[in-house]
């Protein structure tokens, strides 16, 4: 489980561990071979001349919890209910003199944290600390400014209505206390969507895991108990599989079948001695990446296309736990209770470490990155968003020297 109420950066880290049971620290995964060999840790490039933050976007007043891109915008969630986006310009030209000028529009939902944030088209989804998920309609007309306006809460009034009745769509959540399946009761802590973005997986600290219409916004599925603990994360493939990692140390892989209405459990992946805080896919869905509290980034490879997965080994150098992880092309890029950043390439099988970002003045608990296509050098660049427990959005540009 993570934090549960809002966190000031007060400059001197001196915040209340019991509040962030995700940024404790466990010892090293010793169990798992490392992938980053000493050949290639040489690749490491300290240098600014290969990476540097282009600007810091400021205009949040409590921590940065989730963010996401699309398109020429940015999205991010904080931990007093603020979502905002910003304008972020495709030549990568920002004024650093002025960087809140690219905070284009505001709106503020629920009570607490805004958990995740993901965006089908022209719906932005946002998960809350307050149980429940929005939908928010976005206005794209005017090329420099986009505006938000709610279009639903999940679960919708009717989709509550219809189960109220019956029963059986009553689950028990506390010794006297029964509801709707179709309720989180506890923080919606993750969202990710389909392939084909009809379906949206949400996962709570309740254990469940929940499957919702794109286009009606009615809940579909509810897994109980998917997990022994809070749930963290969820991503899913471009072949259907689903995978949550919880607090209970493990990562599940969930499937439904052609013409079946629900998910199965394929298998459950252990290798992780400490609570999973972040997964990503590889953008051809053979990769998973997972990042938990022991420090680790367990790279996992799928061995068939039943959903069973195999350990290739972890990627370590972060000192602190890992909080959140993005995959663009062939890089993976993690962010750390240390309040680094670091890109990790894969060649063969062998991972080398190109940049370690440093600027962040707390933990960083959000990433998005993507390609840079107006890069004038011969060698590739991307662009990556972070966000931190320092209330500051940082934008970085890496460059990915060809000869590697």
């Amino acid at each position: 489980m993570e934090c549960n109420s809002s966190y000031q950066y007060s400059g001197n880290d001196l915040y209340d561990q019991s509040e962030f049971p995700y940024l404790s620290s466990e010892p090293s995964l010793q169990s798992v071979p490392s992938l980053t060999s000493q050949s290639h840790r040489q690749h490491t490039f300290p240098s600014n001349n290969y990476h540097h933050c282009l600007t810091t976007l400021q205009g949040h007043n409590s921590y940065i919890s989730s963010l996401t891109l699309a398109g020429n915008f940015i999205y991010t969630g904080s931990s007093d209910r603020e979502i905002r986006s910003w304008r972020c310009n495709p030549l990568l030209e920002f004024d650093n003199e002025n960087p809140t000028q690219h905070d284009r529009n505001m709106v503020a939902a629920g009570k607490g944290a805004v958990k995740s944030l993901a965006i089908s088209g022209d719906k932005l989804f946002s998960a809350h600390q307050d149980h429940k998920i929005r939908v928010w309609k976005i206005d794209s007309q005017e090329p420099d400014f986009q505006k938000c306006s709610r279009l639903a809460t999940l679960p919708t009034l009717g989709d509550r209505a219809s189960k109220l009745l019956v029963p059986k769509n009553h689950v028990q959540i506390r010794r006297h206390k029964k509801c709707t399946w179709v309720h989180h009761v506890d923080a919606v802590s993750a969202l990710a969507l389909s392939s084909d973005e009809l379906l949206l997986y949400s996962v709570s600290w309740d254990r469940t895991l929940k499957v919702w219409s794109t286009t009606d916004f009615k809940c579909l599925e509810s897994v109980t108990n998917a997990h022994d603990d809070a749930i963290n994360a969820v991503t899913s493939s471009n072949d259907g599989h689903v995978y949550t990692g919880s607090a209970d140390k493990k990562i599940k892989v969930w499937k439904k079948d052609f013409g079946e209405k629900k998910h199965f459990l394929v298998a459950t992946l252990e290798k992780h001695n400490s609570g999973v805080n972040a997964l990503a896919m590889s953008s051809d869905g053979c990769v998973l990446y997972s990042g938990a509290c022991d420090r680790s980034i367990v790279v996992w490879e799928k061995k068939d296309a039943g959903g069973n997965m195999e350990v290739l080994g972890a990627l370590r150098g972060h000192t602190k736990s890992i909080l959140c992880l993005a995959v663009v092309a062939d890089l993976v890029c993690s962010g750390s209770a240390d309040k680094t950043i670091r890109i990790w390439r894969g060649v063969n099988r062998s991972y080398s470490c190109l940049a370690v970002l440093e600027g962040h003045k707390g933990p960083v608990k959000c990433l998005t990155a993507t390609i840079d296509d107006h890069c004038s050098s011969s060698d590739s660049s991307c662009v990556i968003y972070s966000g931190g427990l320092d209330c500051d959005i940082k934008v970085w540009q890496v460059f990915i020297p060809s000869e590697l």
